[in-house]
């Protein structure tokens, strides 16, 4: 049964709500977020942001705390660092320290910092401990006093854990705190106006992301002692920013970053030192806020939702992979060269899900069509044989009778012959495999298994040549049934279930036009089928041949400018030949000429069943060979009308006036009497052999021997040739075998020898040479006769064509022979050349393939 209640279709609106309700259940996970995180530390990583030449650290690290003791150390010891610097030509030194509670040596501290002008102490926004409210941690009045400026040292966490920005303002209430890196690099940002804020109410403005040059360790660092105990380094610190703070593990002062994650964490003197060097080039990004994201989501949702419905699936995958590509670089340009990173990550996911949801909205409307087809389908033609194994075996011995009619046969059941005639039951030999044949001489035998009963079958077939191609023919049936797998249960699935009932339904159409395809391949004619407007949109592979034109330029060519352009005739004209079939809906039959060779076109018109199109079927039929057995039938009437009429009308002349002489019979009459008879017997038998050598097939063939025919050939012309004191020299010794017929290749070469013998002057020489070369067995027979004039070579051949110099010398021929033996070459699949010229004598080579000799078939 159909189910076509549900109206599932592929249109914006079926296409566009699952998108949409989609992109709503991505808001409540944090699927999206971690796509942006993704994609930016990608980014970021891979393309490290430059370092400023005027940021240093100088790290107090494991070696610092070895040499000058435990944490913390004697605020005196920061201010000789100050002087240290200061003497170094440091231009702002900035401390990522936290003094928070008075000293005893904070005045040398602070004396320190005064003098340098430019020191940097950092604030920090915490609960002093559990159960109290935020409070800023600033440094001891002494220390803030003399610092040129405070700065937060907070770094914002991601939602992974990960730190990728700061907020470069930071406070409580309306007190807002630039960044350490801010407050270095002398930049001013303006505050946002946020209206009365409460005094405990943490405030964070300004939100950039750090684009870091690299992992920890990456800036440029001195370490704290070294400092201190060396001389002044103004070539490291001359007019540059320092950042002072602790890099040593176990100061609890590392943030994971997208360059290391959690596994090597960057000190956070560090971080700022990277977020004051991408400050002072310009280089923090900006977060575009994030209803722009959800905005290029919606834009994503409507452009697919129009477009997708509208395209094929493979270019939907194009679609979708194009604008996520676009996305993507959109995304990439904007960090790089606008420095802004631009939430795209809803964007991205709905193209991703597109596909699916299209997928399935398409396999939904496939499930709908497969259900409203399938019945057709299913009822369509088939074209399937009956096996020969389903057949029983009294059905196969009558078939074989009807097909192949031998000479005897024989049917058992089981120890019960059913008929016989011709064969016996002591004849049936040992079967041992059933549904093999057996083949004896000209008995064929067969045990087959029908029922659980077990028959054998036997056929005596006729000792000629086609008895091998029928036993071959007979070994390849399919006599006994193929073992088929246990049916296995069809598939649960609805679905399945329906494409594999459409595989079967289509597997039979499939059949069904796969026979009609080579059905008019295998057609000895040419087929070409017109639509309406006559333009070919089929043709079989004999168009292709005949007329050399590629299929791919036949179909979509107008029939009558094919025809044109091949055969061009006015009258009539091609095309109103085409157009009377298709209007007056009449055949016509017209002949053809298409390079060099005779065709009969039928044109006939047909309309399609319950359609109102229309077209020509064009059937071409090569009719070459009848009109050459028409034109050599002619010359056969004129052969017989004259060559073989004129003996015989001279030998009845001759007869009439030896019965005048009243019974007395001069010898010289009685030889030209016999001349005259064995004229007319050499023109029958020539006559004779032509034709049967024009009948001879591949079926008359068999296993022979070349040199075996040469040497037989040139003993039948050797009293011929001694009769003109010509000397017969064979020279070759190799046994060539090949198949084919012996009594007309020794026919063809007697004929060759004969002409030899009979255009050389006495006392001359004839070579026969017989040799291999290559697969070809060849034979080439020299004379020193005359020779053939240039003009007459091409016309050697033909049939009753004579030379004109051998008529001229009065040798009279019928010119039967040659065309003999080209046609014999031809049949064996050879070749016949000539080299001769005038006055030096000629030499004819024969070209035949060789073979390897048979010495048993069974």
């Amino acid at each position: 049964m159909t189910r076509n209640w549900l109206p599932i279709k592929t249109t914006p609106w079926t296409l566009g709500l699952p998108l949409l309700t989609i992109l709503l259940l991505l808001q409540a996970t944090s699927i999206p977020q971690r796509l942006d995180f993704w994609l930016y530390d990608a980014l970021i990583t891979a393309n490290p942001a430059e370092v400023s030449d005027d940021v240093v650290l100088v790290a107090i690290d494991e070696q610092s705390v070895d040499r000058l003791g435990r944490w913390p150390w004697p605020r005196t010891t920061h201010a000789r660092l100050i002087e240290k610097l200061h003497q170094a030509g440091a231009k702002t030194i900035v401390f990522d320290i936290l003094f928070p509670e008075p000293a005893p040596d904070d005045p040398e501290l602070a004396t320190a910092m005064r003098n340098h002008g430019d020191v940097i102490l950092p604030l920090h926004l915490s609960p002093p401990s559990r159960n109290y409210l935020i409070s800023e941690q600033l440094p001891v009045p002494a220390l803030a006093d003399a610092a040129s400026a405070l700065g937060h040292a907070h770094v914002e966490l991601d939602e992974d854990g990960l730190a990728r920005g700061v907020y470069l303002l930071n406070g409580l209430g309306d007190q807002l705190w630039p960044s350490l890196a801010l407050a270095a690099s002398e930049k001013t940002l303006p505050a946002t106006e946020s209206g009365d804020i409460a005094p405990y109410t943490n405030v964070r403005q300004h939100y950039r992301t750090v684009p870091l040059a690299g992992g920890a360790g990456t800036l440029p660092s001195w370490s704290y002692t070294e400092v201190l105990q060396s001389p002044p380094a103004p070539e490291a610190f001359q007019g540059k920013t320092v950042f002072v703070g602790a890099t040593a593990p176990g100061f609890g002062d590392i943030l994971p970053t997208p360059f290391s994650g959690l596994h090597q964490p960057m000190p956070g003197v560090e971080f700022h030192a990277n977020n004051y060097s991408a400050l002072v080039q310009d280089e923090l990004i900006a977060k575009v806020p994030r209803v722009t994201g959800i905005g290029l989501a919606l834009f994503t949702i409507l452009v697919l939702a129009v477009a997708l419905p509208r395209m094929r699936p493979a270019r939907n995958i194009l679609l979708c992979l194009a604008w996520v590509g676009v996305l993507s670089l959109v995304h990439a340009l904007l960090l790089f060269y606008g420095r802004l990173w631009l939430p795209v990550s809803h964007a991205i996911v709905i193209p991703l899900l597109a596909l699916p949801v299209s997928s399935a909205l398409r396999l939904a409307m496939t499930n709908r069509f497969l259900n409203r087809q399938l019945d057709e389908l299913a009822r369509g033609p088939t074209m399937t044989l009956q096996e020969p194994s389903r057949r029983h075996p009294p059905q196969l011995l009558s078939h074989f009778q009807a097909l192949f009619q031998p000479e005897g046969w024989l049917l058992a059941e089981g120890n019960d012959v059913v008929t016989a005639s011709g064969l016996t039951e002591s004849d049936i030999p040992a079967l041992d495999k059933p549904g093999e044949w057996v083949h004896l001489d000209s008995q064929s035998w067969i045990s087959l298994t029908r029922g659980g009963l077990t028959y054998k079958l036997g056929l005596k077939l006729s000792n000629d040549l086609g008895r091998e191609a029928t036993q071959r023919y007979l070994r390849r049936l399919p006599l006994t049934a193929s073992t088929t797998p246990s049916s296995r249960p069809g598939p649960r699935e609805n679905i399945s279930a329906r494409i594999e009932r459409v595989r079967l339904a289509t597997e039979r159409m499939s059949q069904m036009q796969k026979f009609i395809r080579r059905s008019f391949e295998r057609m000895p004619d040419g087929i070409i089928v017109t639509d309406e407007l006559g333009v070919i949109r089929f043709a079989n592979g004999h168009i292709e041949e005949w007329f050399r034109e590629p299929m791919p330029s036949l179909n979509g060519l107008p029939l009558a400018r094919l025809l044109e352009g091949h055969d061009p005739r006015e009258t009539p004209p091609w095309h109103e030949t085409v157009s009377e079939t298709l209007t007056l809906a009449q055949s016509r039959t017209v002949d053809l000429s298409i390079h060099n060779k005779d065709f009969l076109i039928h044109f006939a018109p047909f309309s399609l069943p319950d359609s109102d199109q229309s077209g020509i079927i064009a059937n071409i039929s090569d009719i070459s060979e009848l009109r050459e057995q028409q034109r050599q039938h002619r010359e056969a009437i004129d052969f017989i009308s004259h060559d073989v009429r004129s003996p015989l009308v001279s030998q009845l002349a001759l007869i009439e006036q030896l019965k005048r002489n009243g019974g007395q019979v001069e010898p010289d009459q009685l030889d030209q009497l016999g001349k005259l008879a064995r004229r007319s017997y050499h023109l029958a038998e020539e006559f004779v052999q032509l034709a049967r050598a024009e009948q001879l097939t591949e079926t008359r063939f068999y296993e022979c021997e070349f040199l075996a025919i040469v040497e037989n050939a040139r003993d039948s012309v050797s009293e011929q040739a001694a009769e003109k004191d010509i000397q017969l020299i064979l020279q070759g010794t190799e046994d060539l075998w090949l198949k084919g017929n012996a009594e007309l290749l020794e026919r063809a070469v007697i004929n060759l020898l004969t002409n030899a013998v009979q255009y050389s002057p006495p006392q001359s020489t004839i070579t026969i040479q017989v040799f291999q070369a290559g697969h070809q067995a060849c034979l080439t027979i020299s004379d020193e006769g005359e020779g053939i004039a240039r003009e007459e070579l091409p016309h050697l051949f033909d049939r009753y064509r004579r030379q004109k110099s051998s008529e001229l010398s009065g040798n009279h021929g019928t010119g039967l022979g040659l065309s003999f033996v080209n046609v014999v070459v031809e049949k064996h699949r050879g070749e016949i050349h000539v080299d001769s010229r005038l006055g030096e004598g000629s030499a004819f080579t024969l070209k035949l393939p060789v073979t390897h000799p048979i010495r048993s078939f069974y």
